[in-house]
């Protein structure tokens, strides 16, 4: 496959590893800043008001900006170049993260002030994440790397990133309180703005003006996000991934921000357990994405990712509910973790290779939000179940939730595209984006 790669605008010569290397770094730091803070936050919450409501409230205040943000950021990433929006969105995150630690030290941090910043950080955590997806099959090509395998690549980068910010989440919270964690978070962003200016090429991404017009006019705003809207509506297999991924996207979140703080909470076995578990679940999750951008272009991606799904998903809640030993609960995660790795390389590339290069900000924008809808609804929902039936009953409906929708989901005839476009690659290499058509026109 290697032989069929093509870099855009670049001539051979130029093809460098370079642009690759770069973003996967940006990913990493700004992920890992991600996931201390994950750790961090609702952990403060918890232990000081005692209200798991509470603590699924920050989440909502910092998930929602993001997937509203986001929606709409795609015409922008499109016009204006990721390596731009993503250089100001972590500068923003940083500035953020920063505020709240300035403002506790002082003093002066209510916790209205903190849903602000939450929110503020969230806002710009979307567009950030957004610009460095679509950075991804750009850098890809100028080093002439396979796309599953650069996409498998970015899943390894993202499970590391979940490996050592847990970690690292769980010990500052542990040895010196949960609020130094977003100290982490900020020098994070901070690095990562610092490693997109440095190591990028400034027009990295910016396929937009190659678009299907062909006209020197640029469209506005509403049109282009019109066009993508358009696109991926007449896409049956995306959709499907969409609702999907939103529904356990939903379940997930719950987890994260209040289902497993509680739980270490009641368990006694507190932070540094969400920590472990963490990271174990992320370090075999980079063995599984090691796999998958090895051989993941050779496998049948249905059979992988429905599989992947099984034993990512609805074991890690019931485990919590049975008040299993550790040693038990550490288990489930590591083949849980390792099931996950192989999900987000095989949605990469059916993404990637589904959405011509002009509308990639855009369709990936709002497939990303309509994947992220349900976040912000997630830790408020389960806050309040936690609150009104206990834990092990939310645990039990949630794993529940999780095997039906991913196991029903596997029945839909569209699935069935996902093989098929991997056969035809393998067949005839990828589309070339002369050859695409242009997006239908918007009604």
């Amino acid at each position: 496959m290697t032989a069929d790669v093509r870099v855009i605008g670049a001539p051979s010569e130029r093809r460098s590893l370079r642009p690759l290397v770069g973003v996967l770094a940006a990913m990493a730091v700004a992920s890992t800043g991600t996931r201390v803070s994950a750790v961090a936050l609702p952990w403060f919450v918890l232990v000081t008001t005692g209200s798991a409501t509470r603590t699924g409230l920050v989440a909502f205040c910092e998930l929602a900006p993001y997937v509203l943000v986001k929606a709409f950021t795609g015409p922008r990433v499109d016009r204006a170049g990721p390596r731009t929006v993503s250089l100001g969105a972590d500068v923003g995150s940083a500035l953020g993260a920063a505020a709240v630690l300035v403002l506790h030290a002082v003093d002066a941090l209510s916790f209205p002030l903190l849903l602000a910043l939450v929110a503020l950080i969230g806002a710009a955590r979307g567009p950030g994440d957004l610009a460095k997806e679509v950075m991804v099959p750009e850098a890809a090509e100028r080093g002439a790397v396979p796309l599953e395998r650069a996409t498998g690549l970015s899943g390894v980068t993202e499970r590391l990133a979940s490996t050592a910010g847990p970690v690292a989440g769980g010990a500052l919270v542990a040895l010196v309180g949960p609020l130094k964690g977003l100290a982490v978070t900020a020098v994070c962003f901070a690095l990562g703005s610092v490693i997109v200016a440095v190591a990028l090429p400034r027009r990295l991404g910016r396929a937009d003006s190659e678009g299907a017009s062909g006209t020197s006019e640029e469209p506005g705003y509403w049109l282009r996000f019109r066009e993508g809207f358009t696109f991926l509506r007449g896409e049956p297999l995306l959709m499907s991934v969409i609702v999907m991924v939103g529904i356990t996207n939903l379940l997930d979140s719950a987890f994260s921000a209040v289902l497993l703080p509680v739980w270490a909470r009641e368990s006694g076995h507190g932070p540094a357990a969400i920590g472990l578990l963490g990271s174990v679940a992320g370090a075999a999750a980079v063995g599984g994405s090691l796999v998958a951008a090895v051989a993941a272009h050779r496998l049948r991606r249905r059979l992988v990712f429905f599989a992947g799904f099984l034993v990512a998903g609805a074991p890690r809640y019931a485990i919590l509910a049975f008040d299993a030993p550790m040693a038990a609960v550490v288990a489930v995660f590591g083949v849980a973790g390792f099931g996950a790795g192989f999900l987000n390389p095989v949605l990469g590339a059916v993404l990637l290779e589904r959405v011509p290069r002009h509308l990639l900000g855009r369709v990936n924008a709002l497939g990303d939000s309509l994947t992220s809808a349900g976040l912000p609804l997630g830790g408020l929902l389960a806050g309040a179940a936690v609150t009104a039936v206990g834990l092990a009953p939310v645990l039990l409906a949630c794993a529940a939730g999780y095997f039906l929708t991913t196991n029903s989901a596997g029945l839909r005839p569209e699935w069935r595209a996902m093989d098929r476009e991997r056969g035809r690659l393998l067949h005839e290499g990828p589309r070339r984006e002369k050859d695409e058509p242009a997006s239908p026109a918007a009604p």
